[in-house]
């Protein structure tokens, strides 16, 4: 479904380009910690990393009413989380990062909380991703930068970007070991150098 949605967006004339150096990693938990500009962030990442089986930390509202996005969100594992009740996201990420320790699958968590709009990263919010961290504590974690994707809703949700390029560079996986802020200090650092919003 995510690859016909992927597929449907190139008649916009949209490109899309994927940067790895290394090979995704296998036989682990893995945390994608990436920046956030739209919602066509999400069937990218699930196509492209699906050896991963990539599990999202979203906000509830995007349960419904967004073709592929939403059933994917709701029925595919990932958890919706309730930003105006901190005690049942924060058990739902604790329980997000338990499963992917137990079953070597992937958690996606995007910590600047919202979408960018304008492309600009926002400050990283790092009360979930360290959550996910905690309960996950043999996952490396992937750092993704970004770019372009605020294009496709530059004028909201109609009419989208056309000829839009979207980047997503993946950067060295980071072990989950040491001091944890640290860590996201350099995670953050990682994925705002990455973001080329230029062409």
């Amino acid at each position: 479904m995510n690859f016909f949605l992927v597929l449907w967006t190139r008649i916009l004339g949209t490109r899309y380009s994927y940067f790895s150096r290394e090979q995704l990693p296998k036989v682990k938990a893995v945390i994608i910690v990436a920046n956030h500009q739209s919602l066509y962030d999400i069937p990218y990442i699930i196509w492209k990393l699906r050896s991963l089986h990539p599990k999202f930390v979203a906000k509830k509202e995007l349960g419904k009413g967004i073709p592929s996005v939403s059933y994917n969100l709701k029925y595919g594992g990932s958890v919706l989380i309730d930003r105006k009740s901190p005690d049942q996201s924060l058990k739902a990420i604790a329980s997000l990062g338990s499963y992917i320790e137990k079953y070597k699958r992937a958690a996606v968590i995007f910590p600047e909380g919202t979408r960018s709009k304008d492309g600009q990263p926002r400050q990283f919010k790092r009360g979930g991703l360290k959550i996910l961290m905690e309960n996950s504590p043999n996952a490396v974690i992937l750092p993704i930068s970004i770019s372009n994707s605020w294009k496709m809703h530059r004028w909201g949700a109609f009419p989208n970007g056309i000829g839009v390029h979207l980047k997503f560079y993946l950067h060295s996986p980071i072990e989950n070991s040491g001091d944890t802020e640290k860590i996201i200090d350099k995670v953050e650092q990682l994925i705002k150098s990455g973001i080329q919003n230029n062409g």
